[in-house]
């Protein structure tokens, strides 16, 4: 059942008739996943729920978050909230944050995993679509970060992790704004960190290389990246899996997977114009 909100940044998704919701918000922690109804903020979402969070889901698709609830509640013994906001939009962050506060989640985790990829980047998409990319990759989690931070202060020891991707390891040509995007995320990331010591809030950020969430992604990757693609791939409850053990232990850098986490190394020891040519002249020859 769907509640209307009061901009076009977001509408309430809830259901009726919830005779424990107060008693197991009183006694459970919440996990809050922005861009958590398909894909790795899912699986992530489905790691945390098996670890006993109660479940916070926020993305635009009404229908893939009721699925999503329906599918954690199902199998683990937690609660599952759902919240439909376009995280593009300017107001999502604050809608959300009031969200939280009216519902009273006691806030443990923050996961933004909310982000836009695809196959065609700058030089191909329109400044819409390329200020999108932005929003969705970078401001909005640096946004609902802000936001959510005294909840996750006031819940302390609690967690933030940003998915961000191996892409922003090198300047990639065919990728230009998403791997720029990806890099200045794992900055923020990083940065961040160190500005909440103190505040006993631990900062990591997952750089996959490729998680095939869908055939699109996997065809893609296969095209640009062939054999070499497919032994970097690392199935997504894995990446789940892997994303909350290590970030509970607070880890800051989590990359899954033996083969993306060797190329990572090498991609930051290699200057940014070697890799900017290699990668270049490897899309050229892939057109």
């Amino acid at each position: 059942m769907l509640f209307n909100g009061t901009s076009a940044a977001g509408q309430l998704v809830d259901k009726p008739g919830q005779t424990i919701a107060t008693e197991q918000r009183n006694n459970m922690y919440w996990a809050l996943i922005a861009g958590g109804s398909r894909g790795i903020g899912y699986h992530i979402a489905e790691a945390l729920a098996a670890r006993g969070y109660n479940i916070a889901l926020v993305a635009r698709n009404g229908e893939d978050l009721l699925a999503a609830r329906n599918n954690i509640e199902k199998t683990f013994p937690v609660q599952v909230e759902i919240f439909s906001s376009d995280l593009s939009l300017p107001d999502a962050a604050v809608e959300i944050a009031g969200w939280c506060s009216e519902k009273a989640f006691r806030l443990k985790v923050l996961c933004n995993a909310a982000g836009r990829g695809g196959p065609k980047d700058y030089l191909s998409l329109p400044p819409a679509d390329l200020r999108n990319m932005v929003r969705l990759n970078l401001e909005s989690a640096i946004e609902l970060t802000l936001a959510l931070l005294p909840l996750l202060q006031k819940n302390a020891p609690s967690n933030i992790l940003n998915i961000g991707s191996l892409a922003g390891f090198a300047p990639v040509p065919t990728k230009n704004i998403y791997s720029a995007s990806k890099a200045a995320l794992l900055f923020f990331s990083y940065s961040l960190r160190y500005q909440l010591t103190g505040e006993k809030i631990s900062v990591s950020c997952l750089c996959p290389g490729p998680v095939f969430t869908k055939p699109s992604i996997e065809a893609e990757t296969l095209k640009q990246l062939g054999w070499l693609g497919r032994q970097m791939a690392v199935d997504p409850a894995r990446v789940g899996e892997i994303a909350v053990r290590n970030m509970l232990k607070g880890k800051m850098l989590i990359v899954p997977g033996m083969l993306s986490t060797l190329i990572s190394l090498i991609l930051r020891l290699l200057p940014a114009g070697l890799l900017v040519r290699i990668f270049y002249q490897s899309g050229k020859r892939k057109q």
